[in-house]
């Protein structure tokens, strides 16, 4: 949730919530929305004083006093609970206002629609396309089924079979190996958590439409692990020394691809059931930047020992979520298409989704609300997709990055006789 004391003081975060995409009416409704509710907090506690008062004053009075002090007590009583209803009535219109209210863009974002993003860096070259795109090298391989899944689960779902699943847990063993030595805390999380988690964590409302729901369980799927990391410490005060904690989630995790109808719809790149490994950061609100920058470079490391070539985007104003405030993309070249595909992206939340975590950390200097940062360390399926094409040989074999080869046992891979 937005910070209202800056949403009225500070002009430039309110211009970055309107670079999201909020609009100026809906902000100058809520602000008056909260100076109303503020008022009545005040009366509220005055009133609340007086009754306090009054209620003191029983036990002191004079027995011929006594009834009319119960009475007077009785009627700041009356009069409390009446305006504690309005306050509730204020509050709760606010709040179902500032929720939808995205998280200020950072200055430094890009101002834009989804192609307004700025290239930070491009690494490595622009490979001519493979005989066989991912989809087909896929089905080539044995290694990707999409007709029985289809038939069995409906479109967007695969089996994954032979090497590609040797490959696909290297992977994540590679990763989070990588990742531990960073000193990340390795979490596999549940996959299905409550609707006050999916809010907290900054998906609801935004992301409703791509999440999967059980109704009768009041529980839904989720998208990535970090929507179940971010209650790790929910409501919890952090040691600001201690800062970051960093964890490292493993999950499978399903997403509706609402929206995206007829795009991507050959191989594994775009599908409603995938595995990935996240990084999370609990962090000083101090540092965060640099933090963001950190996880940046994590991911860029991944690549390049991957040897896959790629661009990092800082992602345009109008293109980020509704928790970020700055998100870059590693976009990986995918030859057969000729363009770079988006694989892994970071993200600084700021205090947005802490605010509604209740997430802090005390110091010498008090206590403050903590930033989250979120990064994807591997979409393996995506991961997979593109080394399906940067790894596949002229004559159909396929060479294993030597990153993964300790963890697969493999170095070339045959193509079927």
């Amino acid at each position: 949730m937005i910070d209202l004391r800056k949403l009225r003081d500070d002009e430039a975060y309110r211009q970055g919530a309107v670079n999201k995409g909020a609009a100026p009416h809906s902000i100058e409704q809520l602000l008056v929305l909260d100076s109303s509710r503020r008022e009545v907090q005040l009366e509220v506690e005055e009133l609340r004083a007086q009754a306090n008062a009054a209620s003191k004053a029983i036990g002191k009075a004079d027995p011929a006093e006594r009834e009319s002090k119960i009475a007077a007590a009785g009627e700041l009583k009356t009069s409390l609970q009446a305006k504690e209803s309005v306050l509730a009535t204020a509050s709760d219109a606010a709040d179902e206002l500032a929720i939808q209210i995205p998280n200020p863009a950072a200055e430094s974002s890009p101002v834009g629609g989804e192609d307004g993003f700025v290239v930070v860096e491009t690494v490595g070259g622009q490979p001519d396309a493979p005989p066989m795109d991912h989809a087909e090298y896929g089905e080539y391989m044995g290694w990707v089924e999409s007709e029985k899944a289809a038939q069995n689960m409906g479109s967007r779902f695969a089996y994954l079979k032979g090497e590609a699943v040797l490959l696909e847990f290297a992977l994540v063993q590679w990763t989070m190996s990588k990742l531990v030595a960073h000193g990340f805390t390795p979490v596999v999380t549940p996959v299905l958590v409550r609707e006050e988690m999916m809010v907290e964590a900054g998906f609801f409302p935004t992301d409703r439409h791509q999440v999967y729901e059980l109704p009768e369980d009041e529980l839904f799927l989720i998208g990535t692990s970090e929507v179940a990391i971010a209650g790790l410490h929910r409501g919890e005060r952090l040691e600001r020394e201690k800062l970051p904690l960093r964890y490292a989630g493993f999950s499978s995790c399903f997403r509706r691809e609402a929206g995206t109808y007829g795009k991507d719809t050959r191989g594994i790149f775009r599908v409603h059931q995938f595995d990935k490994v996240e990084m999370f950061s609990y962090c000083d609100p101090d540092s965060s930047w640099d933090e963001l920058e950190a996880l940046r470079g994590i991911e860029q490391e991944l690549l390049n020992d991957l040897g896959l070539p790629y661009r990092v985007i800082d992602v345009a104003t109008g293109d980020l979520g509704a928790a970020a405030a700055k998100k870059y993309d590693c976009e990986v070249w995918l030859p057969s298409e000729g363009r770079y595909r988006e694989l892994t992206s970071t993200s600084n939340y700021t205090d947005y989704s802490a605010r509604r975590l209740k997430t802090r950390a005390k110091g010498d200097s008090g206590t403050e609300l903590v930033h989250t940062l979120n990064g994807t360390a591997c979409a393996v399926g995506r991961t997979l997709v593109f080394l399906m094409e940067h790894c596949q040989q002229a004559d159909g074999s396929f060479v294993v990055p030597e990153a993964l080869r300790p963890f697969c046992a493999l170095k070339t891979i045959a193509p079927p006789s």
